[in-house]
């Protein structure tokens, strides 16, 4: 394996001149001779470092020569296949990953090539909004869009390295992956902790909302703010999946975009929750009005008019929002220069506080954690990990270990300054 300088003339007779690479693997040619190959480089410390990486890569047994190697588009596609048995808004949303975001900007190259220099470059400008080749404007991305897609870039490196496409997978050598103390600290403050009354429903906001649920909607809303499933769990829940002798619900399934049945979540979705005894009730009632499918009567808690799966764009514009406004929480609708957006008649144009349904699993968890005299459960941090069906208990105290009461040493801090000031 060498680095050496080549020079050549042009048929026009003019000189040029390169680095090139030239190595060979154990893999045979035609001759039964150790192939050979050779890379060619404009500057003589890439050619350097191009050497360096394919010594450690033959050394390992991972090293794949460009001549081998596919384009990124061709390995997410391969990658894609690969995700068949996945559910199909997952598969969907890496789909989306690859047209919109990988691609553009990274679908000619081969994965050979791919370096980290070249991912943090692709990183930078999806942060920026940089077009890629051929596009005229693009949005910056979001950090969470950006980690997500990276995400995906990795799962296709991985799936690409399995078979035999590529010698290694750059996206683990991103430093962000190392991520350590203040950087990790630094990101949850900028991201911020849930606020009550922001992000979270008040206990006021919730009576009325509840006091304004009519029709089919209240039994609906009482058990997301009081069982804290999840939208889909809600939507894919079964009257045979309520004891009402014992007064407890079990979570065995959720309903995707596309209203598919399939398992929960996670493993730890798949759980038991107690059903306080007026939700349990207003089940009881909803239970003979519920709209039922021919084939299978008694089917979905809450169906559609049909008796199958309602939408989860049906439970927000015909459900939550109005019982939101009807209760009174409400923020005015801004316009783009924040001034408030008026009707015809001069009144401000208000809309819901709360637009999506996982607001309501924050106030769950948020009442299973608050002191008792206070309204709450005051739940140990396991068991309210265990009644929102987290796949750890790590994620339910970055969510939620805030809200946790803590004692109240006021009157110690008072008798220690008597003592001493």
């Amino acid at each position: 394996m060498s680095v050496r300088k080549h020079t050549w003339t042009t048929k026009s007779g003019e000189e040029r001149s390169a680095y090139l690479v030239q190595y060979s693997t154990a893999e045979l040619d035609k001759r039964g001779k150790r192939k050979r190959h050779v890379k060619f480089f404009d500057k003589k410390k890439d050619a350097q470092a191009y050497e360096a990486q394919v010594r450690v890569d033959v050394g390992k047994g991972e090293h794949v020569p460009t001549s081998k190697s596919i384009t990124v588009d061709k390995a997410g596609a391969h990658w894609i296949d690969s995700c068949a048995d996945l559910e199909r808004t997952t598969r969907d949303g890496y789909e989306q990953h690859l047209r919109d975001h990988i691609n553009p900007y990274m679908g000619g190259l081969k994965l050979s090539v791919l370096t980290v220099a070249i991912v943090r470059d692709w990183q930078d400008k999806l942060r920026k909004g940089v077009p890629a080749p051929g596009q005229t404007e693009a949005a910056p991305r979001k950090p969470n869009m950006v980690k997500r897609v990276t995400g995906s870039l990795g799962a296709l490196l991985a799936d690409a390295q399995e078979r035999g496409h590529v010698g290694q997978n750059v996206v683990r050598s991103l430093r962000a992956n190392r991520k350590r103390g203040k950087e990790r600290k630094a990101e949850r403050r900028a991201k911020g902790k849930l606020r009550v009354g922001v992000d979270i429903p008040t206990p006021g906001e919730i009576d009325a909302l509840l006091s304004a649920a009519e029709g089919r909607w209240r039994p609906f809303l009482l058990v997301a703010v009081r069982c804290g499933l999840r939208a889909s769990e809600l939507r894919g829940l079964r009257w045979v999946d309520i004891d009402f002798k014992k007064g407890e619900l079990h979570v065995r399934q959720r309903a995707d975009a596309y209203n598919e049945i399939g398992n929960p979540k996670s493993e730890d979705g798949e759980r038991t929750i107690p059903v306080p005894p007026t939700t349990l009730s207003a089940l009881r009632e909803w239970k003979l009005a519920c709209p039922r499918r021919k084939d299978q009567p008694e089917l979905f808690v809450f169906p559609n008019g049909l008796g199958n799966v309602e939408s989860h764009a049906n439970i927000i514009t015909r459900g939550l929002i109005p019982t939101w406004v009807r209760a009174g929480v409400t923020v005015p609708v801004l316009d783009d220069e924040g001034k408030p957006v008026r009707d015809g008649k001069g009144k401000p144009i208000l809309s819901a506080k709360y637009t999506g349904l996982h607001s309501l699993r924050h106030y769950f968890a948020s009442w299973c954690v608050n002191r008792r005299t206070d309204g709450g459960l005051e739940l140990p941090l396991k068991i309210v990990s265990e009644r929102l069906g987290h796949s750890n208990i790590a994620i339910t105290s970055d969510l939620y270990s805030h809200l946790f009461p803590r004692a109240d040493d006021s009157a110690e801090l008072a008798a220690g300054e008597g003592k001493f000031g």
